[in-house]
């Protein structure tokens, strides 16, 4: 009875920590961080504020998490998606829409909200930071397994490349910039990065 109990409680406590990093998403999505405030994040995740102190310590913790908790299932999105790619140029070309997808959308609008209010907030910062840089290794890391003939160093520079340009897209995306831009200046990238991919394993003559 007491291990049933145990296991319940642990679930209901997994649950509430959930609906927390969900609400701070939404929130920070929705209304920005400047009005993201714990009470609003309580009231979408239907839990009292209090509750909210026996899972985070402080609001930068919280913001941490949330983005730590989005980034988690982007991961695993991308590790299934870039372990379908096919082999060669056309795989290279996918493998920088999955990251544009992926490091667009809802991850970059809460991370570009985060990062523009840890500009002046060291806290904030310092609770942000590893979390980016987590998923930066763990998206490389994956990406140089399945990168075939391509010498490691090759694919952590197109990966990093890739990773920078979307971002900015992303930016350019989310204060208004021309969709039409942003699909030439991928389709521009994919076309380079397949020749840099193409020399790079091209059998010496």
């Amino acid at each position: 009875m007491t291990e049933t109990t145990h296991r319940t409680q642990a679930q209901r406590r997994e649950q509430t920590r959930t609906a927390l990093l969900d609400a701070t998403i939404d929130c920070l999505v929705e209304v920005g961080y400047a009005r993201t405030s714990v009470q609003e994040i309580c009231a979408r995740a239907g839990v009292s504020k209090g509750a909210v102190q026996h899972h985070f310590t402080a609001k930068a913790e919280l913001m941490a998490a949330a983005v730590e908790h989005l980034t988690t299932k982007l991961r695993r999105r991308l590790a299934e998606s870039l372990d379908e790619l096919p082999g060669g140029g056309s795989g290279v070309a996918a493998a920088i829409d999955l990251l544009w997808a992926g490091y667009s959308g809802t991850l970059s609008t809460a991370v570009t909200e985060l990062w523009v209010a840890a500009r002046t907030d060291p806290e904030l910062r310092a609770a942000i930071r590893p979390v980016d840089r987590a998923l930066g290794r763990a998206t490389l890391e994956h990406v140089t397994q399945v990168a075939g003939e391509l010498p490691p160093e090759r694919a952590e520079m197109l990966f990093w490349l890739t990773v920078n340009l979307t971002r900015g897209l992303a930016l350019d995306a989310e204060l208004g910039g021309a969709p039409h831009r942003r699909r030439q200046l991928l389709e521009e990238w994919k076309r380079i990065a397949v020749l840099l991919y193409e020399d790079a394993t091209a059998a010496p003559s």
